[in-house]
């Protein structure tokens, strides 16, 4: 662990754009180290998204790490639930489990499977893994709390590979159907899924122009952009009457120079060389 390490340093909503860029940055850390441990797990798109759990973990939700079952909490769901790694690292950068256990990922007996597990580890709110579920838990749990008159939100991450799968339009219509606007979506723009590029495979352009004949706000933003996540944030805020979709475009593999917009990372782990050059980079040698 790093000497830097933020969960020893930042508020989770006081933290400025510096602050939350150096959590950024651990996350990709804990990322690198974690797969390279295991020797397996899904580094490219842990990479590609870690600004936004930055924002989301540190910044805009209401959480509790010392009561993680408060009624009122916010709701987070991974929907592409291999980036399992770069929640892991949000989780534990923000304390709901020690960052040394992090190192466990996918070892026998580790609370921290390859996939968010909810009755495992604490903080996760729902088991994902099989792609295009995810986002169907969210709206569930959206329209959960809007008829128990929570004032709490729904936050989900869903991937553009997994938005080829039919139930993210089913779950999308049901929940612009029912207005949930207490559900903001990012949707992780890298392009790129186990086989190639998103484009080429099954093109799911043009993005806006669907979800918002499906009823929904949408945003599009870089992903990577920390200002233009909380300016997307506060927009979400305002809208009253539909839910609302983050279009952040990414870069897979963010932050490692051989990693970033190679297809080979999606689900192959780096070697300890590897490991060591990635760590470099990030400022972590």
């Amino acid at each position: 662990m790093s000497q830097d390490d933020p969960s020893t340093r930042f508020g989770p909503s006081g933290s400025t754009i510096s602050d939350l860029g150096e959590i950024a940055r651990q996350i990709r850390i804990h990322v690198i180290r974690m797969t390279a441990a295991a020797a397996s797990g899904h580094p490219g798109g842990s990479l590609s998204i870690a600004e936004i759990l930055s924002c989301l973990y540190f910044k805009e939700m209401r959480i509790d790490p010392s009561n993680p079952d408060m009624d009122d909490r916010d709701r987070f769901v991974l929907s592409k639930g291999h980036a399992a790694p770069a929640l892991y690292a949000a989780l534990a950068l923000r304390g709901f489990f020690p960052v040394d256990q992090l190192i466990s990922l996918r070892k026998i007996d580790s609370h921290l499977q390859g996939h968010p597990h909810r009755l495992d580890t604490p903080g996760v709110e729902a088991s994902t893994g099989s792609l295009g579920q995810g986002l169907s838990m969210a709206c569930g749990m959206a329209m959960g709390l809007r008829l128990s008159a929570s004032p709490a939100r729904v936050f989900a991450l869903i991937g553009d590979g997994e938005s080829q799968e039919g139930q993210i339009w089913e779950a999308a219509m049901a929940a612009g159907f029912r207005r949930l606007s207490n559900l903001c979506v990012f949707l992780d723009h890298n392009n790129l899924q186990i086989d190639g590029k998103v484009t080429e495979i099954k093109d799911i352009n043009p993005i806006a122009a669907k979800w918002e004949a499906f009823r929904w706000h949408v945003l599009e933003i870089e992903g990577h952009d920390l200002r233009q996540i909380q300016d997307a944030l506060a927009a979400f805020h305002e809208e009253r009457e539909r839910p609302t979709l983050i279009v952040a475009r990414t870069v897979k593999g963010k932050g490692v120079s051989f990693m970033e917009d190679q297809v080979d990372f999606h689900g192959v782990a780096p070697t300890a060389e590897e490991r060591d050059i990635a760590l470099k980079e990030l400022g972590d040698a």
